[in-house]
């Protein structure tokens, strides 16, 4: 029997605002370059003010929803559990995920007073990226926004790493993985970026638990989760955390684990000007391959086209038609 939705996710719900910055800027406003960073409003309004405003771009965004909204842009169907206020941020992620087609838990008329969260995405001329994150409302999603009947009609579930930075946020993530295990639901994490598992390993290793059955991961978190400095060593000790995983290398292209064989995903050769979003797309285009009648080998070949085409362009994500391009680009190889 066929699900409702391929994939449930959950996880931040921001607004990212994404803008070009040069090197300098990060050692004259003291940023650390190459993460994201957890900053509080007056730290964000402070940065907000030393970058070019008018030249920046805003889209629906967080880790996850970019994820699910990948999903739907290649032809499957997603669900996103998330938390916005009630203000003119909450509305613009609401209806931008309402475009794409995400289904979500959230009506904006029921949304709590406060603050939407929000991400400054700094790119830089080498092709980087830099988030320094203001999670407001998001800081407080908690088990109250899972939808369980979503997540009994899905495939698979995500799971968004970043949630991992909140108590709350990890006893979410457990939740949605428990119900998922009960209900013979397909269980899929993302590690999201190096600095959560630095500061937040423990809350990993709760989630993770006996193992998720799908990882995604790019090789900086790989070697960090399994505390190794080669490749080879870290993707033997990955298996003990999960069934079948996932990790990018950048413009290596990537390393898939199919709960068999290890599969080498070329890469597929561009010009970087963003790698924002770089990630999320993989895992996006990856799971709807997946759930589509697609081998791992061939979700991967998708995963791989879709990401190189993100980073050849400003911005986290494709319009639908891109995405469904790559398909058609794929047949025709």
């Amino acid at each position: 029997m066929s699900k409702k939705y391929d994939v449930y996710g959950i996880g931040n719900a921001l607004v990212d605002i994404v803008t070009e910055v040069d090197n300098s800027f990060f050692e004259k406003n003291q940023v650390e370059k190459g993460v994201m960073t957890l900053v509080d409003e007056k730290r964000q309004h402070q940065l907000m003010k030393a970058i070019d405003m008018k030249k920046s771009r805003m889209s629906a965004g967080g880790s996850a929803a970019n994820t699910m909204i990948g999903v739907n842009q290649f032809g499957g169907k997603s669900y996103y559990s998330c938390l916005v206020a009630r203000d003119e941020l909450g509305k613009f992620f609401l209806e931008d995920m309402k475009r794409n087609g995400v289904d979500t838990n959230l009506v904006y008329e029921n949304c709590p007073e406060g603050h939407s969260g929000r991400c400054l995405v700094m790119t830089t001329p080498d092709a980087d990226r830099t988030m320094n994150t203001f999670l407001g409302m998001s800081s407080f999603l908690s088990t109250d926004q899972i939808n369980e009947e979503a997540i009994v009609n899905s495939t698979y579930v995500y799971l968004e790493g970043y949630l991992v930075a909140s108590p709350k946020g990890t006893d979410a993530l457990m939740e949605v993985k428990r119900i998922a295990e009960k209900n013979k639901v397909h269980t899929a994490l993302t590690f999201s970026d190096p600095n959560m598992l630095r500061f937040f390993s423990k809350n990993f290793e709760q989630v993770v638990g006996a193992s998720v059955d799908l990882l995604f991961c790019n090789e900086e978190e790989a070697l960090m989760f399994s505390e190794t400095d080669n490749i080879t060593d870290a993707r033997e000790k990955l298996k003990q955390a999960a069934k079948k995983f996932a990790i990018t290398l950048g413009a290596n292209g990537a390393l898939i684990f199919d709960g068999d064989t290890f599969i080498e995903i070329e890469p597929y050769k561009v010009r970087a000007l963003d790698t924002n979003g770089a990630g999320d797309m993989f895992a996006g285009a990856f799971l709807y391959g997946i759930t589509h009648g697609h081998s791992y080998a061939e979700a991967g070949k998708i995963a791989s086209l879709a990401s190189s085409r993100v980073v050849s362009q400003f911005g986290p994500r494709l319009e639908p038609q891109q995405a469904q391009r790559v398909l058609k680009d794929l047949i025709e190889q």
